[in-house]
């Protein structure tokens, strides 16, 4: 157990920023002391949100409207975040969505296919090559959420499935290039999350957050422990992956 606290005061930027994951890793770190950008498409959920954590906890915020798959727009979003702060310390590259459940790959059409790629590919790599040079300035960490898909086949969503591999695969990658900058990478990998995942293409009776229970399955404020787990690393420390799964994961494969 850590005994000080190595965030207070530092900067970070967390995409998918409105629900779910994202909305409660932004509360988590600003429960650290850390000042958050807060990104997402949906304009009207990221004010709010930053007005709450800004009352609640007494850090400073900037919601930056963003679609992560505009390469441009993530680069301003980015600039924005260290003309605010000053710099960045921490990324935590969560934005991503997923195919409508259980749809044959012949069944899929073009358009889910190309936005799951789009947001969970692109969306990743524009992120990553924006903060890269401020985090080696900070030295410090960018958190990639992943998924249990992206170290097991899914047969329901196999799409989805190759982007969280191509995610994972990419952040091991990753950080074996810019380690040596002194910049931690880590992705976690969640099984089932209680939240509104996917909702562009799948109806409420599909989305996690209806089908469980509280405490049923991995709650988001989870996932923003372990994202906080990981940002606390200083160096020369880091952490490569943590796989958050329930205990009976792997009895109900």
């Amino acid at each position: 157990m850590m005994d000080e606290n190595t965030l207070q005061g530092k900067s970070a930027l967390v995409t998918g920023a409105s629900a779910g994951i994202g909305r409660e890793t932004v509360r988590a770190l600003a429960d650290e002391g850390m000042n958050v950008a807060l990104a997402a498409r949906r304009a009207d959920e990221l004010d709010e949100l930053a007005g709450a954590v800004e009352a609640e906890y007494g850090v400073e915020t900037v919601a930056v409207p963003t679609d992560v798959t505009d390469e441009a727009a993530v680069d301003d979003l980015v600039a924005e975040t260290v003309e605010t702060f000053g710099g960045l310390d921490v990324v935590v590259a969560n934005a991503g969505t997923g195919t409508e459940r259980g749809v044959g790959i012949e069944e899929l059409d073009t358009e889910q296919y190309r936005t799951v790629m789009d947001v969970n590919t692109d969306g990743m790599f524009f992120t990553t090559r924006a903060a890269v040079p401020h985090l080696e300035e900070s030295a410090g960490t960018i958190v990639f959420v992943g998924s249990f898909a992206g170290k097991f086949p899914r047969s329901g969503s196999p799409v989805y499935a190759g982007t969280k591999w191509w995610t994972r695969g990419f952040a091991l990658s990753l950080a074996a290039q810019v380690g040596p900058d002194d910049i931690g990478v880590t992705v976690i990998n969640p099984s089932e999350v209680r939240t509104e995942f996917g909702k562009e293409y799948r109806d409420e009776a599909e989305l996690s957050k209806q089908r469980y229970e509280p405490g049923e399955i991995t709650e988001p404020a989870d996932i923003a422990a372990a994202v906080v787990f990981a940002a606390q690393q200083e160096p020369p420390n880091t952490v490569t992956e943590i796989d958050l799964y329930r205990r009976d994961k792997f009895e109900m494969m």
